[in-house]
């Protein structure tokens, strides 16, 4: 079973969510709005992919942060996580869980062959 992390409306989300349908792969939404997201969980894609991969800096969300918010994500780790986890929607869309390996925004080539497709 594949988890999306995401919002379900963000087009990017709902678009994923079509193409794993169509290939027939399981999957799974999990909504940072209605569902949340715990820091560790969050600490842990951070040391997986880094800030750089997993932050949405160019949304209004994260220009809605304070400057010691935006300083503390520079730095990576547990205070990272935490600020992520109090504003998910600062992360990049969609975050898909296979498991054993994530992938942060929409790629079909990646997640075919995660897949197995």
């Amino acid at each position: 079973m594949v988890t999306i992390y995401g919002i379900k409306n963000c087009d990017t989300v709902r678009k994923s969510l079509k193409w794993f349908d169509a290939k027939g792969v399981d999957n799974k939404l999990h909504d940072f709005r209605a569902d949340g997201i715990d820091a560790k969980t969050i600490e842990g894609w951070l040391e997986e992919v880094g800030g750089a991969v997993l932050i949405n800096k160019r949304g209004p969300s994260y220009r809605n942060l304070s400057d010691a918010d935006k300083a503390t994500l520079e730095q990576g780790g547990a205070a990272a996580a935490s600020i992520l986890a109090a504003n998910p929607t600062v992360i990049k869309r969609p975050v898909v869980d296979f498991g054993a390996t994530r992938t942060v925004a929409y790629d079909e080539k990646r997640w075919t062959e995660l897949a197995g497709l």
